[in-house]
């Protein structure tokens, strides 16, 4: 029918943002725990039991491995929790090697929502130094994405571990002006490393491009 063609009748199409299904969809159960000993990772209040059966557990670590936890909370520009981000990791193990490199069994990957808080917890353990592509040797790291309501493309950032001598001559740290460099510090705080994301604003954490 002609109809569908009249601008009468239809005007442009209202724009439309990805999302919001990034907890009954994506986060899974134990996702956030790297090591593999909690459920830690998607919201039980969005995510029903049932849904679990299409979780993939992690590689069964093979090796003792002393574990840490990493905590932040998600804000936007007006320092408001998010609370529907989904936070993704990527990391080496303690000898600074990745999945495929190393005999641990430490994959490296990890995944969590954001609670109604906008915060997010992993359970991992503290990667080792790494040697890249260059043969430079990057300070300890992990590798943060991030997605939630509005983004069309994930941000990506890194955390460096506040007090670690190698983080002055990581050559990727290096690029980021000084009075930014604190924005991807994470601290130390009662036994959590701690590590705030802010999407936009005068104290945005900084945001790699790919």
């Amino acid at each position: 029918m002609a109809d569908n063609q009249s601008s009468e009748l239809f005007g442009q199409t209202p724009s439309q943002t990805v999302g919001p299904f990034f907890h009954y969809g994506l986060p899974w159960k134990g996702g956030a725990d790297l090591v593999g000993a909690t459920d830690i990772g998607a919201r039980p209040d969005l995510m029903p039991e049932d849904h679990y059966l299409l979780a993939q557990p992690h590689a069964t670590v093979t090796e003792p491995l002393e574990t840490i936890t990493i905590e932040g909370v998600v804000v936007d520009g007006q320092v408001v929790p998010t609370p529907d981000v989904m936070v993704e990791i990527w990391q080496a193990d303690p000898t600074g090697r990745y999945a495929g490199e190393s005999n641990s069994g430490f994959i490296g990957f990890g995944r969590s929502s954001t609670s109604e808080a906008g915060v997010y917890r992993f359970v991992t353990v503290k990667p080792g130094a790494v040697t890249d592509s260059d043969g430079m040797i990057q300070a300890p790291h992990i590798a943060f994405s991030i997605l939630g309501r509005g983004m069309l493309k994930r941000l990506v950032t890194r955390l460096y571990f506040d007090g670690d001598v190698a983080n002055e001559s990581d050559p990727i740290l290096g690029l980021v002006p000084h009075a930014r460099r604190d924005t991807l510090i994470a601290k130390a705080r009662d036994g959590v490393w701690r590590f705030d994301i802010v999407l936009q604003g005068d104290r945005e954490t900084v945001f790699f491009d790919i």
